[in-house]
């Protein structure tokens, strides 16, 4: 083996270690970036655990205090509903109580005619019935309640329980129809004029007094019944004695304010300091880890960076140095081993008549 192909073997060893090295900051730059994936990864699972113990923490102290307020604030509430009750329980059975008493004269008028009534017709030998609403609207009517229930009274004697009755018949016929009609004019009209005939035509009088009386029932109920709406319109509530009430309700308010403004008081309070105080608390069971975490990380990364400019440095020695010999073909360990072997056996003089063999021996 002549001196130059010793010289191109030293060559090409040097650039086959070149090479093996530059491969092995590679793989060390691959293995970092895997580390900087899994070390960026931990570190931010510790940061978002670190992040919801502090975020549960405070949500379930922050919670704690509105619960413990809004339990007094319930209490005040129900005190103060019951108290208004209470007002509105007082205030209805005074306004009952005034109107029993304005309403007294009328009421007690009333009965006595109701009495008198009776009286009178128990001695005119007058029929109990004929002493009704009733009564007076089928036969002696005056008001539109009366002429209203005449009406009803009339429709449902000769219209609704004809036709109904009619509808119960399995064989329907139009005959049937009509005799249902001229039989129920017989028996209900029958009755209305046996009932006439028997108390007006003999208690005509009578009947007429209990007239008089009974609208001036109506009269008085009418009366009541103004009386009433009026007293429930009144805004005055003053003869009610209301004011035990008033106050208690005026205490449960104050109370709730009260409550209210605590409740602020001490969120505003928990915002703006506790929170902080709970997070540092927090964070500070957490930053030894987080710390060693992030210290690794940034190892990590200074290492890669000085991976990154060792492999870019080696890169352009060995391409100055040996890309311009070898070309890209031959930039390899494995085959660079291949030209030195040739080179040794002496199937090669020099570089290019390895490169050649090189060739041929691969297209063989």
């Amino acid at each position: 083996m002549g001196q130059q192909a010793a010289d191109q073997i030293a060559f090409l060893q040097e650039a086959r270690k070149a090479l093996e090295e530059l491969e092995i900051l590679k793989d060390r730059e691959k293995q970092l970036k895997i580390d900087e994936v899994k070390v960026g990864k931990t570190l931010d699972m510790e940061k978002k655990a670190a992040e919801d113990a502090v975020n549960s923490t405070i949500r379930k102290r922050r919670d704690a205090i509105g619960s413990s307020y809004d339990k007094e604030m319930d209490k005040a509430e129900e005190r103060l509903k019951k108290a208004r009750t209470k007002r509105e329980k007082a205030k209805n059975q005074g306004m009952k109580e005034r109107i029993a008493e304005e309403t007294a004269d009328l009421r007690s008028e009333n009965r006595d005619l109701e009495s008198q009534i009776r009286v009178l017709f128990k001695k005119k030998r007058v029929p109990g019935y004929c002493n009704s609403r009733w009564y007076y609207a089928l036969f002696l009517p005056r008001w539109f309640g009366e002429f209203f229930t005449f009406l009803v009274t009339v429709l449902v004697c000769f219209a609704a329980i004809p036709y109904g009755s009619y509808l119960l018949i399995p064989d329907r016929k139009q005959v049937y129809l009509v005799g249902i009609y001229v039989l129920t004019i017989v028996i209900f009209g029958g009755i209305y004029v046996w009932i006439s005939n028997r108390t007006k035509a003999r208690h005509m009088e009578t009947l007429k007094e209990g007239r008089v009386m009974r609208d001036h029932i109506r009269s008085n109920k009418k009366k009541i019944r103004l009386i009433t709406k009026s007293i429930q319109k009144d805004k005055n509530e003053k003869q009610y004695n209301l004011e035990k009430y008033d106050d208690e309700i005026a205490q449960a308010e104050q109370e709730i304010h009260k409550i209210g403004n605590q409740k602020q008081d001490a969120m505003n309070t928990f915002e703006q300091v506790t929170k902080a105080i709970i997070s540092d608390e927090i964070l500070t069971g957490f930053k030894p880890k987080l710390d060693e975490l992030s210290a690794g990380y940034r190892d990590i990364k200074k290492a890669i960076n000085e991976v990154e400019d060792e492999i870019k440095e080696k890169n352009l020695m060995v391409t100055d140095r040996y890309a311009g010999y070898l070309g890209r073909e031959y930039m390899n360990p494995i085959k660079i081993g291949e030209l030195v072997e040739l080179l040794r056996s002496g199937k090669a003089s020099n570089l290019n008549e390895a490169m050649q063999a090189a060739r041929e021996a691969k297209d063989v």
